[in-house]
């Protein structure tokens, strides 16, 4: 459990850099663009990658942190015990849906892969680059939402998110 909560907690580190080579990227192609009208041929496509890449690996330590977005408005009514059921029936849809994502995820990069499909830009990029981050972050978020039940079963209380008024 904790090897994949530090993978988890890893791959969240480099997606928030990939985050932020985006901001400097697209921050680039701006001053570029409208200051030396010299536009780049790579900044919009490789920051959409780091984007995506980005949003996907930052899933699955985020769920350790409870930060995705929850409504429990009647949930924090309810005693502590029909809370942990909340929260363990959130979570198996979770672990269930992210599994059948990755699935499906991976057969289209796969295909993808094997047929050599391109982007169709300038930089002409495989495709499979971009779709590998969907069985990558939702086959973490998978394997994470599986170590928070099985620390779930353990706890006392459970929240199901962060809560904001």
């Amino acid at each position: 459990m904790k090897v994949i909560t530090s993978l988890s907690q890893g791959a969240c580190a480099l997606g928030a850099v990939m985050l932020a080579a985006t901001g400097v990227m697209l921050t680039y192609e701006v001053i570029a663009r409208y200051f030396f009208i010299r536009p780049t041929i790579w900044a919009a496509e490789l920051s959409q990658l780091c984007l995506i890449w980005g949003c996907l690996l930052a899933m699955a330590h985020l769920l350790t942190l409870r930060r995705h977005i929850t409504v429990n408005a009647i949930t924090t009514l309810l005693p502590p015990m029909a809370q942990k059921v909340c929260a363990s029936v959130a979570l198996v849809i979770v672990v269930v849906f992210s599994m059948i994502v990755a699935f499906w995820g991976f057969d289209i990069f796969l295909e993808s892969f094997v047929r050599g499909r391109t982007t169709g830009s300038l930089l002409n990029l495989p495709v499979w680059i971009a779709e590998a981050s969907v069985p990558i972050g939702f086959g973490l978020l998978a394997l994470q939402g599986v170590v928070e039940l099985i620390k779930l079963r353990g706890s006392d209380t459970a929240h199901l998110g962060a809560t904001h008024e």
